[in-house]
Protein backbone atom coordinates (compact mmCIF):
# COMPACT_ATOMS: atom_id res chain seq x y z
CA UNK A 1 0.00 0.00 0.00
CA UNK A 2 2.99 2.25 1.05
CA UNK A 3 4.27 1.70 -2.58
CA UNK A 4 1.68 2.31 -4.36
CA UNK A 5 0.78 5.33 -2.40
CA UNK A 6 4.43 6.92 -3.36
CA UNK A 7 3.98 5.96 -7.11
CA UNK A 8 0.42 7.94 -6.91
CA UNK A 9 2.26 10.87 -5.28
CA UNK A 10 4.92 10.89 -7.74
CA UNK A 11 3.01 10.63 -10.66
CA UNK A 12 0.82 13.69 -9.49
CA UNK A 13 4.50 15.57 -8.83
CA UNK A 14 5.48 15.00 -12.32
CA UNK A 15 4.16 18.37 -14.45
CA UNK A 16 2.04 16.70 -17.35
CA UNK A 17 -0.42 18.38 -19.00
CA UNK A 18 -4.21 17.62 -18.70
CA UNK A 19 -5.35 15.81 -21.98
CA UNK A 20 -8.16 18.33 -23.51
CA UNK A 21 -11.46 16.24 -24.00
CA UNK A 22 -13.08 16.53 -27.31
CA UNK A 23 -16.83 16.59 -26.61
CA UNK A 24 -19.35 13.94 -27.57
CA UNK A 25 -21.49 15.40 -30.35
CA UNK A 26 -24.76 13.77 -31.74
CA UNK A 27 -24.63 13.13 -35.55
CA UNK A 28 -28.28 15.04 -34.98
CA UNK A 29 -26.56 18.15 -33.78
CA UNK A 30 -23.76 17.90 -36.38
CA UNK A 31 -26.03 17.80 -39.30
CA UNK A 32 -27.56 20.49 -37.96
CA UNK A 33 -24.60 22.99 -37.34
CA UNK A 34 -23.65 22.20 -40.88
CA UNK A 35 -26.94 23.04 -42.27
CA UNK A 36 -27.13 26.42 -40.15
CA UNK A 37 -23.65 27.30 -40.99
CA UNK A 38 -24.76 26.87 -44.93
CA UNK A 39 -27.83 28.74 -44.70
CA UNK A 40 -26.42 31.59 -43.12
CA UNK A 41 -23.52 31.76 -45.44
CA UNK A 42 -26.00 31.72 -48.13
CA UNK A 43 -28.29 34.31 -46.13
CA UNK A 44 -24.95 36.46 -46.32
CA UNK A 45 -24.48 36.48 -49.86
CA UNK A 46 -28.05 36.99 -50.68
CA UNK A 47 -29.01 39.78 -48.66
CA UNK A 48 -26.70 42.85 -48.00
CA UNK A 49 -29.12 43.34 -44.27
CA UNK A 50 -28.27 40.21 -43.41
CA UNK A 51 -24.12 40.05 -44.30
CA UNK A 52 -23.85 39.84 -40.64
CA UNK A 53 -25.00 35.89 -40.60
CA UNK A 54 -21.30 34.80 -42.30
CA UNK A 55 -20.34 35.05 -38.12
CA UNK A 56 -22.91 32.15 -37.90
CA UNK A 57 -21.48 30.71 -40.71
CA UNK A 58 -17.98 31.08 -38.91
CA UNK A 59 -19.36 30.12 -35.76
CA UNK A 60 -20.49 26.80 -36.91
CA UNK A 61 -17.11 25.56 -38.46
CA UNK A 62 -15.88 26.40 -34.97
CA UNK A 63 -18.36 24.09 -33.17
CA UNK A 64 -18.16 21.22 -35.67
CA UNK A 65 -14.33 21.28 -34.87
CA UNK A 66 -15.88 19.74 -31.75
CA UNK A 67 -16.59 16.65 -33.75
CA UNK A 68 -15.19 12.99 -31.90
CA UNK A 69 -12.63 12.19 -34.66
CA UNK A 70 -10.80 13.68 -36.95
CA UNK A 71 -12.30 12.61 -39.81
CA UNK A 72 -15.96 13.17 -39.49
CA UNK A 73 -14.45 16.74 -38.93
CA UNK A 74 -13.01 17.00 -42.36
CA UNK A 75 -16.51 15.22 -44.08
CA UNK A 76 -18.58 17.67 -42.36
CA UNK A 77 -16.41 20.82 -43.51
CA UNK A 78 -16.31 19.22 -46.71
CA UNK A 79 -20.06 18.90 -46.61
CA UNK A 80 -20.30 22.27 -45.59
CA UNK A 81 -17.81 23.57 -48.41
CA UNK A 82 -20.08 21.81 -50.95
CA UNK A 83 -23.27 23.43 -49.21
CA UNK A 84 -22.09 26.79 -49.95
CA UNK A 85 -20.06 26.64 -53.09
CA UNK A 86 -21.55 24.80 -55.22
CA UNK A 87 -24.99 26.42 -55.60
CA UNK A 88 -22.69 29.82 -56.10
CA UNK A 89 -20.71 28.19 -58.28
CA UNK A 90 -23.51 26.43 -60.99
CA UNK A 91 -21.96 28.63 -63.72
CA UNK A 92 -18.54 26.33 -63.53
CA UNK A 93 -21.53 23.15 -64.98
CA UNK A 94 -22.18 26.04 -67.64
CA UNK A 95 -18.46 26.34 -68.69
CA UNK A 96 -16.98 22.90 -68.09
CA UNK A 97 -19.37 20.30 -67.72
CA UNK A 98 -19.00 17.34 -65.23
CA UNK A 99 -15.61 18.72 -64.22
CA UNK A 100 -16.51 21.45 -62.51
CA UNK A 101 -18.19 18.99 -59.81
CA UNK A 102 -14.11 18.50 -59.22
CA UNK A 103 -13.42 22.34 -59.10
CA UNK A 104 -16.15 22.45 -56.26
CA UNK A 105 -13.83 19.61 -54.69
CA UNK A 106 -11.52 21.34 -54.63
CA UNK A 107 -13.18 24.57 -52.90
CA UNK A 108 -14.69 22.67 -50.40
CA UNK A 109 -11.69 20.68 -49.32
CA UNK A 110 -10.23 23.59 -47.78
CA UNK A 111 -13.57 24.19 -45.77
CA UNK A 112 -12.76 20.16 -44.64
CA UNK A 113 -9.23 20.52 -44.00
CA UNK A 114 -9.97 23.93 -41.94
CA UNK A 115 -12.51 21.90 -39.30
CA UNK A 116 -9.81 18.91 -39.07
CA UNK A 117 -7.11 21.12 -38.43
CA UNK A 118 -9.16 23.41 -36.02
CA UNK A 119 -9.94 20.21 -34.19
CA UNK A 120 -6.51 19.07 -33.44
CA UNK A 121 -5.29 22.68 -32.58
CA UNK A 122 -8.37 22.46 -29.92
CA UNK A 123 -6.71 19.45 -29.01
CA UNK A 124 -3.08 20.17 -28.92
CA UNK A 125 -3.67 23.57 -27.69
CA UNK A 126 -6.63 23.81 -25.34
CA UNK A 127 -7.57 27.76 -24.84
CA UNK A 128 -4.37 29.22 -26.62
CA UNK A 129 -5.79 28.26 -29.72
CA UNK A 130 -8.22 30.70 -29.63
CA UNK A 131 -5.82 32.68 -30.58
CA UNK A 132 -4.34 30.44 -33.29
CA UNK A 133 -7.50 29.79 -35.13
CA UNK A 134 -7.80 32.89 -36.47
CA UNK A 135 -4.73 32.66 -37.88
CA UNK A 136 -5.41 29.13 -39.54
CA UNK A 137 -8.41 30.26 -41.19
CA UNK A 138 -6.79 32.96 -42.89
CA UNK A 139 -3.40 31.00 -43.85
CA UNK A 140 -5.55 28.82 -45.79
CA UNK A 141 -7.91 31.39 -47.18
CA UNK A 142 -4.67 33.31 -48.68
CA UNK A 143 -3.12 30.13 -49.84
CA UNK A 144 -6.42 29.10 -51.43
CA UNK A 145 -7.17 32.34 -53.04
CA UNK A 146 -3.91 33.60 -53.96
CA UNK A 147 -0.65 31.42 -54.08
CA UNK A 148 -1.33 28.07 -55.92
CA UNK A 149 -2.08 26.94 -59.46
CA UNK A 150 -6.05 26.38 -58.59
CA UNK A 151 -6.37 29.96 -57.15
CA UNK A 152 -9.73 31.27 -56.59
CA UNK A 153 -10.61 33.99 -54.26
CA UNK A 154 -14.31 34.46 -54.47
CA UNK A 155 -17.10 33.55 -51.87
CA UNK A 156 -14.15 34.88 -49.40
CA UNK A 157 -15.69 36.14 -45.83
CA UNK A 158 -14.89 39.74 -46.58
CA UNK A 159 -16.79 39.68 -49.76
CA UNK A 160 -19.92 39.13 -47.84
CA UNK A 161 -19.46 42.63 -47.04
CA UNK A 162 -19.04 44.05 -50.66
CA UNK A 163 -22.49 46.41 -50.33
CA UNK A 164 -21.06 48.03 -47.28
CA UNK A 165 -17.41 47.60 -48.62
CA UNK A 166 -16.92 51.28 -47.19
CA UNK A 167 -16.10 49.21 -43.85
CA UNK A 168 -13.05 47.38 -44.84
CA UNK A 169 -11.85 51.18 -45.83
CA UNK A 170 -12.72 52.63 -42.31
CA UNK A 171 -11.03 49.64 -40.77
CA UNK A 172 -8.22 49.28 -43.20
CA UNK A 173 -8.42 45.57 -42.53
CA UNK A 174 -8.83 44.07 -46.27
CA UNK A 175 -10.77 40.99 -47.47
CA UNK A 176 -8.68 38.40 -46.01
CA UNK A 177 -8.25 40.62 -42.80
CA UNK A 178 -11.85 40.86 -42.17
CA UNK A 179 -12.33 37.05 -42.15
CA UNK A 180 -9.37 36.74 -39.30
CA UNK A 181 -11.05 39.44 -37.24
CA UNK A 182 -14.61 37.94 -37.30
CA UNK A 183 -13.49 34.58 -36.88
CA UNK A 184 -11.08 35.54 -33.88
CA UNK A 185 -14.16 36.76 -32.49
CA UNK A 186 -16.10 33.56 -32.95
CA UNK A 187 -13.16 31.28 -31.86
CA UNK A 188 -13.07 33.60 -28.48
CA UNK A 189 -16.85 33.31 -28.12
CA UNK A 190 -16.68 29.68 -28.70
CA UNK A 191 -13.15 28.21 -27.06
CA UNK A 192 -13.33 30.89 -24.09
CA UNK A 193 -16.07 32.43 -23.93
CA UNK A 194 -20.28 32.12 -23.66
CA UNK A 195 -21.38 31.39 -27.06
CA UNK A 196 -24.28 33.90 -25.42
CA UNK A 197 -22.41 36.83 -26.32
CA UNK A 198 -22.53 35.71 -30.15
CA UNK A 199 -26.00 37.54 -30.31
CA UNK A 200 -23.80 40.92 -28.91
CA UNK A 201 -21.17 40.48 -31.41
CA UNK A 202 -23.48 39.91 -34.45
CA UNK A 203 -25.50 43.17 -33.04
CA UNK A 204 -22.27 45.11 -33.03
CA UNK A 205 -21.46 43.86 -36.67
CA UNK A 206 -24.80 45.53 -38.20
CA UNK A 207 -24.39 48.25 -36.20
CA UNK A 208 -20.36 49.19 -37.57
CA UNK A 209 -21.09 48.02 -41.16
CA UNK A 210 -25.10 50.27 -40.77
CA UNK A 211 -22.82 53.09 -39.46
CA UNK A 212 -19.85 53.07 -41.76
CA UNK A 213 -22.00 52.76 -45.26
CA UNK A 214 -23.82 55.76 -44.50
CA UNK A 215 -21.42 57.77 -42.77
CA UNK A 216 -17.74 56.95 -43.92
CA UNK A 217 -16.63 58.70 -47.09
CA UNK A 218 -12.67 59.15 -47.95
CA UNK A 219 -11.51 62.82 -49.69
CA UNK A 220 -8.44 62.87 -51.00
CA UNK A 221 -6.20 64.52 -49.14
CA UNK A 222 -4.16 65.95 -51.84
CA UNK A 223 -6.74 66.02 -54.64
CA UNK A 224 -5.60 65.53 -58.03
CA UNK A 225 -6.66 65.76 -62.05
CA UNK A 226 -10.13 64.25 -63.04
CA UNK A 227 -10.33 62.42 -65.84
CA UNK A 228 -14.13 61.89 -67.70
CA UNK A 229 -14.60 58.49 -68.66
CA UNK A 230 -17.05 56.24 -70.31
CA UNK A 231 -17.20 52.72 -70.56
CA UNK A 232 -19.09 50.43 -73.40
CA UNK A 233 -20.62 47.64 -72.51
CA UNK A 234 -20.44 45.19 -76.01
CA UNK A 235 -19.80 40.94 -76.15
CA UNK A 236 -17.59 40.36 -78.70
CA UNK A 237 -18.27 42.93 -81.51
CA UNK A 238 -17.63 42.77 -85.09
CA UNK A 239 -15.28 46.10 -85.39
CA UNK A 240 -17.96 47.72 -88.20
CA UNK A 241 -20.66 47.19 -85.31
CA UNK A 242 -18.11 48.74 -82.94
CA UNK A 243 -17.16 51.51 -84.83
CA UNK A 244 -20.78 52.43 -85.31
CA UNK A 245 -21.68 51.98 -81.56
CA UNK A 246 -18.69 54.46 -80.82
CA UNK A 247 -19.47 57.02 -83.29
CA UNK A 248 -23.32 57.01 -81.32
CA UNK A 249 -21.69 58.20 -78.29
CA UNK A 250 -20.44 61.60 -80.11
CA UNK A 251 -23.78 61.88 -81.81
CA UNK A 252 -25.27 62.11 -78.50
CA UNK A 253 -23.05 63.93 -77.23
CA UNK A 254 -21.37 62.34 -74.11
CA UNK A 255 -18.38 63.82 -73.01
CA UNK A 256 -15.28 61.78 -71.93
CA UNK A 257 -11.27 62.35 -72.19
CA UNK A 258 -11.06 58.24 -72.31
CA UNK A 259 -13.10 55.56 -73.63
CA UNK A 260 -13.07 52.43 -71.94
CA UNK A 261 -13.88 49.05 -73.83
CA UNK A 262 -13.91 45.52 -72.26
CA UNK A 263 -11.45 42.83 -72.10
CA UNK A 264 -11.32 40.56 -75.66
CA UNK A 265 -13.30 43.79 -77.68
CA UNK A 266 -10.82 42.89 -80.53
CA UNK A 267 -9.26 39.73 -81.40
CA UNK A 268 -5.89 41.55 -82.35
CA UNK A 269 -4.05 44.84 -81.88
CA UNK A 270 -6.35 48.10 -82.61
CA UNK A 271 -7.00 48.55 -86.35
CA UNK A 272 -6.37 51.69 -88.17
CA UNK A 273 -9.83 51.99 -88.43
CA UNK A 274 -10.17 52.50 -84.38
CA UNK A 275 -6.78 54.69 -84.90
CA UNK A 276 -8.71 57.28 -87.13
CA UNK A 277 -11.98 57.55 -85.20
CA UNK A 278 -9.44 58.67 -82.15
CA UNK A 279 -8.12 61.18 -84.24
CA UNK A 280 -11.14 62.29 -85.51
CA UNK A 281 -12.97 62.24 -82.10
CA UNK A 282 -10.17 63.36 -80.27
CA UNK A 283 -10.43 60.69 -77.55
CA UNK A 284 -8.19 58.20 -75.99
CA UNK A 285 -9.39 54.93 -75.91
CA UNK A 286 -8.68 51.64 -73.91
CA UNK A 287 -9.64 48.58 -75.71
CA UNK A 288 -9.04 45.06 -74.87
CA UNK A 289 -7.66 43.00 -77.58
CA UNK A 290 -4.93 40.00 -78.70
CA UNK A 291 -1.36 40.70 -78.47
CA UNK A 292 0.11 37.72 -80.80
CA UNK A 293 3.94 36.60 -80.55
CA UNK A 294 3.46 33.84 -82.57
CA UNK A 295 0.27 32.98 -84.92
CA UNK A 296 -1.21 30.55 -82.06
CA UNK A 297 0.41 32.50 -78.82
CA UNK A 298 -0.87 35.95 -77.78
CA UNK A 299 -1.15 38.26 -74.82
CA UNK A 300 -4.48 39.14 -73.34
CA UNK A 301 -4.17 42.78 -73.38
CA UNK A 302 -5.66 45.98 -73.14
CA UNK A 303 -4.31 48.84 -75.52
CA UNK A 304 -4.70 52.79 -74.80
CA UNK A 305 -4.81 54.85 -77.93
CA UNK A 306 -3.98 58.32 -78.21
CA UNK A 307 -5.82 61.38 -79.96
CA UNK A 308 -2.96 61.11 -82.53
CA UNK A 309 -4.13 57.39 -83.24
CA UNK A 310 -0.76 55.82 -81.48
CA UNK A 311 -0.73 53.18 -79.17
CA UNK A 312 1.20 54.60 -76.56
CA UNK A 313 0.57 51.91 -73.98
CA UNK A 314 -0.19 48.09 -73.31
CA UNK A 315 -0.28 45.92 -70.23
CA UNK A 316 -1.21 42.16 -70.71
CA UNK A 317 -3.35 39.61 -68.14
CA UNK A 318 -1.38 38.92 -65.02
CA UNK A 319 -3.59 35.96 -63.96
CA UNK A 320 -5.04 33.93 -66.88
CA UNK A 321 -7.92 32.13 -66.32
CA UNK A 322 -7.35 28.65 -66.01
CA UNK A 323 -8.23 26.21 -68.63
CA UNK A 324 -9.17 28.70 -70.73
CA UNK A 325 -7.23 29.99 -73.73
CA UNK A 326 -6.78 33.10 -72.17
CA UNK A 327 -2.71 33.64 -73.13
CA UNK A 328 0.49 33.92 -72.00
CA UNK A 329 0.97 35.28 -68.17
CA UNK A 330 1.89 39.47 -68.68
CA UNK A 331 5.84 39.36 -68.19
CA UNK A 332 5.71 42.56 -65.77
CA UNK A 333 2.99 44.85 -64.18
CA UNK A 334 3.33 48.75 -65.66
CA UNK A 335 1.68 52.01 -64.71
CA UNK A 336 0.22 54.10 -67.54
CA UNK A 337 1.82 57.61 -67.20
CA UNK A 338 -1.60 59.12 -68.12
CA UNK A 339 -2.52 62.91 -68.44
CA UNK A 340 -4.34 62.69 -65.24
CA UNK A 341 -2.27 60.52 -63.51
CA UNK A 342 -0.89 57.27 -62.59
CA UNK A 343 -3.56 54.08 -64.20
CA UNK A 344 -3.02 50.45 -63.36
CA UNK A 345 -4.82 48.43 -65.19
CA UNK A 346 -6.21 44.39 -64.26
CA UNK A 347 -7.64 42.50 -66.71
CA UNK A 348 -10.66 40.69 -65.77
CA UNK A 349 -9.61 37.78 -63.30
CA UNK A 350 -6.62 40.04 -61.91
CA UNK A 351 -8.51 41.81 -60.14
CA UNK A 352 -9.48 38.76 -58.05
CA UNK A 353 -6.24 38.53 -56.45
CA UNK A 354 -4.69 41.16 -53.98
CA UNK A 355 -0.97 40.29 -55.47
CA UNK A 356 -1.50 42.08 -58.30
CA UNK A 357 -3.12 44.88 -57.06
CA UNK A 358 -0.41 45.07 -54.52
CA UNK A 359 2.31 45.76 -57.29
CA UNK A 360 0.04 48.56 -59.19
CA UNK A 361 -0.14 49.85 -55.42
CA UNK A 362 3.57 49.54 -54.88
CA UNK A 363 4.75 51.55 -58.25
CA UNK A 364 2.22 54.61 -57.33
CA UNK A 365 -1.38 53.71 -58.63
CA UNK A 366 -3.73 56.68 -58.06
CA UNK A 367 -6.75 54.46 -60.20
CA UNK A 368 -7.23 51.09 -61.64
CA UNK A 369 -9.46 50.41 -64.71
CA UNK A 370 -10.67 46.87 -65.10
CA UNK A 371 -11.86 45.90 -68.87
CA UNK A 372 -13.99 42.62 -68.06
CA UNK A 373 -15.30 39.96 -70.09
CA UNK A 374 -18.13 37.56 -67.99
CA UNK A 375 -20.26 36.12 -71.11
CA UNK A 376 -23.41 36.06 -71.02
CA UNK A 377 -24.11 32.74 -71.46
CA UNK A 378 -22.73 32.20 -67.73
CA UNK A 379 -25.77 33.51 -66.49
CA UNK A 380 -26.81 36.47 -64.32
CA UNK A 381 -25.25 34.95 -60.33
CA UNK A 382 -22.02 34.46 -62.31
CA UNK A 383 -22.02 38.45 -62.70
CA UNK A 384 -23.29 39.31 -59.54
CA UNK A 385 -20.75 36.83 -57.78
CA UNK A 386 -17.61 39.19 -59.90
CA UNK A 387 -19.47 42.18 -59.34
CA UNK A 388 -18.71 41.93 -55.56
CA UNK A 389 -14.74 42.66 -56.56
CA UNK A 390 -14.08 46.22 -57.66
CA UNK A 391 -16.44 47.63 -54.39
CA UNK A 392 -13.64 45.50 -51.71
CA UNK A 393 -10.70 46.10 -54.06
CA UNK A 394 -11.51 49.96 -54.16
CA UNK A 395 -12.67 50.02 -50.72
CA UNK A 396 -9.52 48.25 -49.28
CA UNK A 397 -6.78 50.15 -51.46
CA UNK A 398 -8.32 53.09 -51.07
CA UNK A 399 -8.44 53.58 -54.54
CA UNK A 400 -11.25 54.66 -57.21
CA UNK A 401 -11.92 51.47 -59.64
CA UNK A 402 -13.60 51.93 -63.23
CA UNK A 403 -15.06 48.53 -64.36
CA UNK A 404 -15.82 47.81 -67.64
CA UNK A 405 -17.39 43.93 -68.58
CA UNK A 406 -18.63 43.63 -71.86
CA UNK A 407 -22.61 42.05 -70.61
CA UNK A 408 -22.42 43.63 -67.23
CA UNK A 409 -22.30 44.68 -64.80
CA UNK A 410 -19.96 46.99 -65.11
CA UNK A 411 -19.14 49.79 -62.21
CA UNK A 412 -17.47 53.00 -61.44
CA UNK A 413 -16.55 52.94 -57.26
CA UNK A 414 -14.73 55.42 -55.64
CA UNK A 415 -11.90 55.27 -53.00
CA UNK A 416 -14.38 54.46 -50.37
CA UNK A 417 -16.01 51.40 -51.87
CA UNK A 418 -19.32 52.86 -52.83
CA UNK A 419 -20.58 52.19 -56.52
CA UNK A 420 -21.34 55.31 -57.94
CA UNK A 421 -22.84 54.55 -61.21
CA UNK A 422 -23.07 51.06 -62.36
CA UNK A 423 -24.73 49.22 -65.94
CA UNK A 424 -27.19 46.44 -65.67
CA UNK A 425 -26.56 42.62 -67.26
CA UNK A 426 -26.93 42.23 -69.82
CA UNK A 427 -26.81 45.45 -70.85
CA UNK A 428 -25.49 45.26 -74.83
CA UNK A 429 -24.78 48.93 -75.53
CA UNK A 430 -25.32 50.24 -72.14
CA UNK A 431 -22.58 53.03 -71.00
CA UNK A 432 -21.01 53.49 -67.83
CA UNK A 433 -19.88 57.18 -66.86
CA UNK A 434 -17.91 59.26 -64.05
CA UNK A 435 -15.88 61.62 -64.02
CA UNK A 436 -12.81 60.20 -61.27
CA UNK A 437 -10.35 62.66 -59.92
CA UNK A 438 -6.85 60.61 -59.33
CA UNK A 439 -5.61 62.03 -55.64
CA UNK A 440 -3.19 60.16 -53.55
CA UNK A 441 -2.27 56.85 -54.40
CA UNK A 442 -3.21 53.68 -53.01
CA UNK A 443 -2.31 52.48 -49.98
CA UNK A 444 -1.92 48.39 -48.38
CA UNK A 445 -4.57 46.94 -46.35
CA UNK A 446 -3.67 45.23 -43.03
CA UNK A 447 -3.97 42.19 -44.41
CA UNK A 448 -1.09 42.78 -47.17
CA UNK A 449 1.14 42.00 -44.57
CA UNK A 450 -1.31 39.85 -41.84
CA UNK A 451 -2.43 37.35 -44.73
CA UNK A 452 1.39 36.02 -45.47
CA UNK A 453 2.45 35.84 -41.74
CA UNK A 454 -0.75 33.94 -41.25
CA UNK A 455 0.42 31.48 -43.77
CA UNK A 456 3.96 30.96 -42.28
CA UNK A 457 2.06 30.23 -39.18
CA UNK A 458 -0.17 27.85 -40.88
CA UNK A 459 2.53 25.95 -41.99
CA UNK A 460 4.36 25.98 -38.87
CA UNK A 461 1.12 24.59 -36.92
CA UNK A 462 0.85 21.87 -39.64
CA UNK A 463 4.27 20.70 -39.45
CA UNK A 464 4.39 20.78 -35.73
CA UNK A 465 0.64 18.44 -35.30
CA UNK A 466 1.81 16.43 -37.90
CA UNK A 467 5.42 15.73 -36.08
CA UNK A 468 3.41 15.50 -32.38
CA UNK A 469 1.50 12.70 -34.40
CA UNK A 470 4.16 10.80 -35.64
CA UNK A 471 6.30 10.91 -32.64
CA UNK A 472 2.64 10.16 -30.67
CA UNK A 473 2.34 6.30 -32.64
CA UNK A 474 6.36 6.12 -31.88
CA UNK A 475 6.04 6.30 -28.30
CA UNK A 476 2.91 3.74 -28.57
CA UNK A 477 4.99 1.54 -29.91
Amino acid sequence: MNTTASLQAASRSVDVPAPVETPEMSWKRAILLAGVAAGAFHLAYAFPLLSFLIVVYLYGLIQLSGLPTGRRAFYFGLAVGYAVYAPHLTFLWTIFGWPAIALWTVLAFWIGLFVALARQCRLKFGRLSALLIPFLWTGLEYFRGELYYLRFSWLSVGYAFSEAAQALAFTGLGVYGAGFFLMAVVATLAIRGSPRRLGVALVLVVLLAGLVKNRFVLDDINPGKSVRLIGLQLEYPYEADLLRELNKLVEHGKAADLVVLSEYTLQRPPPDELKAWCRLNNRYLAVGGKDFVSESRFYNTVFVVDPNGEIVFRQAKSVPIQFFDDGLPAREQKLWESPWGKIGFCICYDASYQRVTDSLVRLGAQAIIIPTADESSWGEAEHFLHARIAPTRAAEYRMPIFRVACTGISQWVDRSGRVRAAASYPGQGETIAGEVVLGDSGRFPLDHWLAPVSVVVTAVMIFWLALKKILERFSRR
